[in-house]
């Protein structure tokens, strides 16, 4: 599983997630979020991006995001629900390493691509039940800028 960081090119998941560490605890005294958000962009195959967000509150932040190509999936359902299980995925392989490196405190958001206006909103409980179920907070469209805006720019 490999991310790519703007500024350091290709990364493997440890080296992502070292440089997280780093971050964080070069700036101890300020407050952190880390979010999580997947979008898609469905032509000949499904483009999936997911991307991971170190946002230092009230001063900027990092990201990460990764690719997976899909076949095409027509279902807007099922590509809501395959967009959400694949940040749920990176969102317990990040819980679990933050846990091991003593940061469990440390807040993990999922960033779900849909939201009360147009043809997602009657997908919301289901997909924000899922996210909350699995132990994570949940945010939807306007709120859910790590899917619908961050990951969104690199599905192109």
């Amino acid at each position: 599983m490999y991310f790519v960081s703007p500024t350091k090119g290709r990364l493997t998941f440890n080296e992502m997630m070292a440089g997280i560490v780093d971050y964080i605890t070069g700036l101890p005294t300020s407050m952190y979020k880390i979010i999580i958000g997947t979008d898609s962009q469905v032509k000949q195959d499904s483009c999936f991006v997911t991307a991971i967000i170190v946002h230092r509150l009230g001063k900027g932040g990092r990201y990460f995001y990764r690719k997976k190509l899909h076949r095409k999936i027509k279902s807007l359902r099922q590509k809501i629900f395959y967009e959400t299980s694949l940040s749920l995925e990176l969102g317990g392989l990040v819980a679990r390493y933050l846990s091991e490196c003593g940061m469990d405190e440390m807040e993990v958001e999922i960033h779900i691509d849909v939201g009360k206006q147009g043809e997602t909103r009657d997908l919301i409980r289901e997909v924000v039940g899922m996210v909350t179920g699995s132990g994570f907070n949940a945010k939807i469209k306007p709120e859910a800028f790590g899917a619908s805006s961050v990951a969104d720019k690199h599905t192109k």
